[in-house]
This record gives C-alpha cells, structure tokens and sequence, in this order.
C-alpha cells in the first residue's frame, strides 16, 4: 500500500471512530430499546392509536379487512401436513381456533373432501386454561411411531419457547415427562428416554446472539442439571445444536457448531466420542442410507480435483470418515442455474433446481453402486416443493405447485414415476384470468442483469399511472420465488394495482455466487440492484415514481430503508416491516450478533466505514424530502429488535416527516399471531399503500 493509500485509509477509520463515538453521543433515542419499558410502551401505544385512527377511516381499511378475514378463515385453505407414525398432522387457524388446533387425520381421510381430523391438541382451550398467550412453534416426535412428541410453545410468538413432553395415546402433556424453560432451544430424541439438549443451562451456557453454547445429553428421571455435556461452543459463536439422523439401515448422531450464518463444524457422535466430519465449514450435508451428502457453497479442491461451489457431492460416510476422498458429482450449477433444496426420501434424493428462478425436479438414486438420475415431469412455471412423507418407509413425497395466478395444488408422488394423485387445491382467491405474469431483467450500476417478475392486469395502460408495489429480499441466500399471491388479489389486483418480485443480489436465486456478491463492504449492490428495479418500471412507464411503493421485512426492511435515504425521489411510499435500521447497534440487539458474517462488524472501524454507509438510521436527514413510510414492528420479536423500527420512527418523525408507525405486542417476527392479528396487518399495510399510490 502507497504512503498516500495508507493515509487516506487511516483517515477514513479516523472518521469511523469519530462517528460512531457522535452517535453514541447524540443518539436521543437509545432508551426505546426497552422492549417492554413503561415509558417506550406508552410511546408505542401513542403512535399505534394515530397511526389505526387514521388508517381506519379509510374506506378501504374495512374492505380488506372482511376480505382478508374471509379467506383466512375459510375452512377450503390448504392444510399442510407432516406425517408422524403413520398419521398426517396438521395445525389448523381459523375463526374458531384462533390460537389453532394440532390435528391429524389417516392418509385415506385426508383424500376426502372433507377430512374427518382427530383433535390433539387445541392452543386456544390451553391458553385460557394457563392464562398463556401460547403460540404454536414446532415439534419433534419421536421416530418411528411417534409415540411421544416434545411440542415447543412460544409466550407472544417469539422464537424462544418452552418444550413439554407430549403423549399421544393420551393425549396429555406428560406429568413428569421432560420439560425444559423458556429460551431459544434445540431438542432431538436419541431413544424414549434420552434426548439431546442445546438450550440455556444458566450463566455463561448462551452465546452472544442468545443461542445455546452447550449441547448435553440428558436421561429421563434425572434434573436438567445432570445432563452430560457431549460439546461446547465459543461464546462468540452463533450456537450448537445436535441431531439424530435416521435413514435405511443407518442412525447417526451429530453435533454442529455453528460459528456464523455460513460457518460450522459438523460431527460425528460414535462410541462416546466425537469425530469432525471434514467437509468445508461452509457447506450443507445430507445422509441417505450410507451415503454423505455435501452442498458446496465455495470452491473446494480435493486430491487433485477441483470441485466448483453450488456443486452437490456424495460419497461412502464411513470411507470418508477413514480419509477416503471419492465423489459423485450429482449436480453442477450453471449461470442460469442453481440447487434450491434437497428431499431425502427412503432411497432417493429429490433436487429442487431453481433454473431461471423456476423450479424443476431430478431424482438420484444410487443402483448397484452407480448414482442414476432422472427429470421429472412436473409443470414447468412458478415453485415447486417436495416434502417427503416418511423418508424410513417408503418413497412417496408430497409435490407442491404454485406460482402468482394460480392457487397451490398438492399430490401424492413417488420416486420413480411420473403418475400423481392430487390431493388437495387451495381455493382460488382471486380471478386470475384478468392477469398476467412477466419477467423483466434491469441493468444495475455494475451492469450485472437483474431478474424480476411483474403481476399485472392485462389492460394496464403503460402510461407510468399504475400504482405498483416493488418487494424484495436481498439477503441471507434466500431466493425469492413465485409463490400465489392470495388475499393480495383482492386487496391490490382488484384495485389497478401491479405487484413486483425483485430477484436482486444477496438472495439465493442464482447460487452461492449471487449471494456473495452483496455481503459485507459489497451490500451496495443488493439496493443499487432494487433501485434499478425501481428505475426499470418507471422507465418501461409501467409505473412513475408518484405511483410506485416499496415494501420488505426483516433484511427486506433494511433493504427499503436504504432505498429510502438514498434514492427518496423514486417513491411515494415505503412499508417497512420488522427491520434492520440503526446498523451501528445491529450487533448488541438480540441476535443481531448472529448476522456480522453477512453485513460485517460495527465495531471494526474498517467495517463500519462502509456499513455506515448505507445504514438508514444515520443517514436520514433533516433537509431531505422523504416518501410516507409505514414502519411495522412486534413487541414480541426476540429477532430483529422492535428499537430499529421505534427509533427511527422517531427520528424521522422529529425531524418533520411524516411517518405512520404500528407495533403489535403478540407474534414475533411474524407480526401476527393469530388470524385477527394477521387480517388487521393486512388491513393496516394496503389501506396505507392504496391511499398513497392510488
């Protein structure tokens, strides 16, 4: 580095440091980081009864709402289920069960009409028993029969939960079964008697992000303070978990060390010992019969070979565990191309491609040594899902389609042949026949081509009048898919409005590479890509900047913050939901830890020189025009904490903008945690967007 370079970098840190120690100076606000704090719940209180008084005399707040609420509580929705020892279970909203109701029904009864469903257990009767705002977060059943199943409860709807042990032929909690408090826990069963156990076992057992550090083993009969520790993590890691993996012939134990997002350590649990499973810490694995799966997201050269990232391998677990290195490949990426999932079923693997943002389906099987695979014929637009039904049984799966227009249908398949049996159809929401779905590319600031799709009426007139909403991600690999647009037909088709899905960089559409390409000092280049979007449609006259509104939550809030305080003359409109704003202090909030691997370190001077940048609570000005903005929070959300949202709805409000700001106390990072809470969110955000837009 040159005398001049090293100068003008230290310079720059200089006015990191400066900077960072300004705004934990100036910062006014600091004290609405007191989630449940008197003073900051009378502030949200103030601002949600401005924010419903206005938005409630809109005339178009009470027609979504009776349209919302119709649909969600219609008894027609599709019921996804998980098969549990033979049975398909279900849980179940709707006007009756507010809080839900765990059902399960026989194979036989679920391809009726009209299912007779078994209750197992109903939340809302549970609830008003404990006087506990539960709220329905998972379970794991004990495999094969599930006769006991750990169901995890969540107060308000946040991700930490309580785990009780549930018996099924009684249908009762068990009395002296296996209980573990309130916290952000993992839970597998090894037998009926022994589970293993990440969660909060006291002082110093939690990582910075809230996560378990400490994984046990714990024995029926025995207090939680007896487990024995089997692996300890750093307490700067992001958690440990521990798994047992069930396939044909093969169960084995795991315990995964999970450094960041996209780094881990895996292991082998055998003989009481624990052995590191040598795959790259950023890679994804899968087990079928004897078989390690690997997911590559980099490069990896082995013995010569170079293998390219997006690549699935597999290979023999126990020769590789001898140092053995010899790989199948079973799929290659390509520019247009990337793997979007794996289903493992009893003899097979089930790739779910993402091939120009459209999912298509290959088998691979493993036939006398030798890895086989085959396409199959499944409709070939918008996503399609594979959950297997019980992958120690049989071969059979659950197919999924759906896309924008079309309401999801689900069918019986099986590995092997291209025959299904539908099994269940959403209903349809909305006509979609009036519609039509496009697919656009923008050129961003780099010139990469960035995908997005366009849902549309058909007579839309393409004067730059239509009043549209821009929605993306941007973050974390995750793509952004097709998926049936449901309530949105009647609240924002019907109206004249266009909905865009933005496919932009740091999303998973296009593969690890894609991702990559907008982490840490390159984040700019997720928004450069969505304010291309945005410019794209205005310049197709699609829509104009007076007519075109933005949206996103959680990463996606972060995404339309920035869209925000950098490019406020493209929109008229911003709803910005459980987001990530004062990027300063990202890192002290919650689980915020658990993200520096994507945005990059605050607290690292070279870091925040860029992240500062960008982050939308210190760059929000005084002497700036800004589009209306919605902020959309939960007091609930042990996530992203609801102090991003409040803040910088504050800030803006105390430089003179005009801002709504709306925090529901139940749902978590969902919002919502009940189908009155989810139909009032709906309400709340299209009655906002068709005011400003229309």
């Amino acid at each position: 580095m040159h005398l001049y370079q090293k100068i003008a970098s230290a310079a720059l840190i200089g006015l990191a440091l400066l900077g960072h120690a300004r705004a934990q100076e100036t910062d006014p606000y600091l004290w609405l980081e007191e989630v449940h704090g008197a003073k900051p719940m009378e502030w949200v209180a103030a601002h949600n009864a401005a924010s419903l008084s206005e938005l409630q005399a809109r005339p178009e707040y009470k027609e979504i709402q009776q349209s919302v609420q119709t649909m969600l509580n219609s008894s027609a929705r599709l019921p996804d289920v998980t098969m549990h020892g033979g049975f398909l279970y279900n849980f179940w909203v709707d006007a009756s069960h507010q809080r839900g109701v765990w059902r399960r029904a026989t194979m036989a009864q679920y391809r009726r009409a009209a299912p007779a469903w078994e209750t197992v257990l109903d939340l809302d009767q549970l609830a008003a028993t404990e006087n506990e705002k539960w709220v329905w977060h998972d379970v794991v059943c004990l495999a094969p029969k599930a006769e006991r199943c750990l169901v995890l409860l969540s107060r308000g709807g946040g991700d930490a939960h309580v785990v009780r042990e549930f018996d099924m032929a009684t249908r009762r909690f068990v009395d002296d079964g296996f209980t573990l408090p309130e916290a952000k826990t993992d839970v597998a069963w090894i037998d009926r008697d022994t589970l293993l156990v990440a969660t909060d076992f006291g002082p110093g057992s939690t990582t910075t992000s809230g996560y378990a550090r400490v994984v046990k083993e714990w024995k029926r009969g025995t207090p939680l303070s007896a487990a024995r520790t089997l692996y300890e993590g750093k307490t700067d890691d992001m958690r440990v978990s521990a798994e047992k993996k069930f396939t044909p012939g093969h169960a084995y134990q795991f315990v995964t060390r999970t450094v960041n997002f996209y780094s881990s350590e895996l292991f082998l649990r055998e003989g009481g010992k624990l052995t590191k499973v040598a795959v790259p810490a950023d890679a994804q694995t899968y087990t079928l019969d004897g078989q390690l799966i690997i997911q590559l997201n980099s490069d990896w050269d082995v013995n010569g070979v170079h293998y390219p990232e997006g690549v699935l391998l597999a290979t023999d677990l126990r020769r590789f565990m001898r140092g053995e290195r010899h790989f199948a490949v079973l799929f290659t990426p390509t520019p247009a191309s990337s793997l979007d999932g794996v289903t493992v079923t009893r003899g097979a693997l089930l790739l779910n491609v993402l091939d120009n943002v459209r999912n298509r389906l290959v088998e691979a099987r493993l036939l006398n040594g030798q890895w086989r695979q085959r396409k199959v014929d499944a409709p070939a637009f918008g996503q399609l899902s594979a959950t297997a039904l019980d992958a120690l049984a049989s071969d059979d799966y659950i197919l999924k389609v759906t896309d924008f227009l079309h309401p999801t249908t689900t069918y019986l398949a099986r590995v092997g042949s291209d025959q299904r049996t539908m099994l269940k159809s959403m209903p349809a929401f909305f006509d979609g026949e009036p519609y039509t779905v496009q697919q656009f590319h923008a050129v961003s600031k780099d010139g990469t081509r960035v995908p997005y799709f366009v849902v549309m009426d058909k007579r839309a007139p393409m004067d730059g009048s239509n009043p549209t909403l821009l929605n993306a991600y941007g973050g974390f690999q995750l793509p952004m898919k097709p998926y049936y647009l449901g309530p949105m037909g009647d609240t924002w088709l019907k109206h004249g409005g266009v909905y865009v899905l933005a496919n932009i960089r740091g999303g998973g559409e296009f593969g690890p590479a894609w991702h990559q390409a907008a982490v840490k000092q390159n984040r700019q280049r997720a928004f450069d890509d969505f304010l291309a979007v945005a410019e794209d449609l205005i310049a197709r006259k699609i829509t104009s900047p007076r007519h075109l509104g933005i949206s996103g939550r959680s990463n996606g809030g972060l995404l339309v913050g920035a869209a925000l305080t950098q490019r406020p003359d493209l929109f008229n409109a911003v709803v910005c939901g459980a987001p990530l704003l004062d990027m300063r202090r990202f890192s002290k909030l919650l689980a915020g830890a658990s993200w520096i691997a994507e945005y990059g370190d605050p607290d690292d001077p070279e870091q925040w020189a860029y992240i500062g940048k960008y982050s939308p609570y210190q760059n929000v000005r005084e002497d700036q025009h800004y589009p209306r903005v919605l902020f959309i929070t939960s007091t609930s959300d042990d996530r992203v904490h609801p102090g991003h949202a409040r803040k910088m709805a504050a800030r803006m409000q105390q430089q003179g903008h005009d801002v709504l700001y709306w925090e529901n106390t139940e749902g978590g990072h969902a919002a919502a945690a009940s189908i009155a809470q989810e139909v009032q969110l709906w309400a709340v955000t299209y009655s906002f967007l068709l005011e400003q837009l229309k």
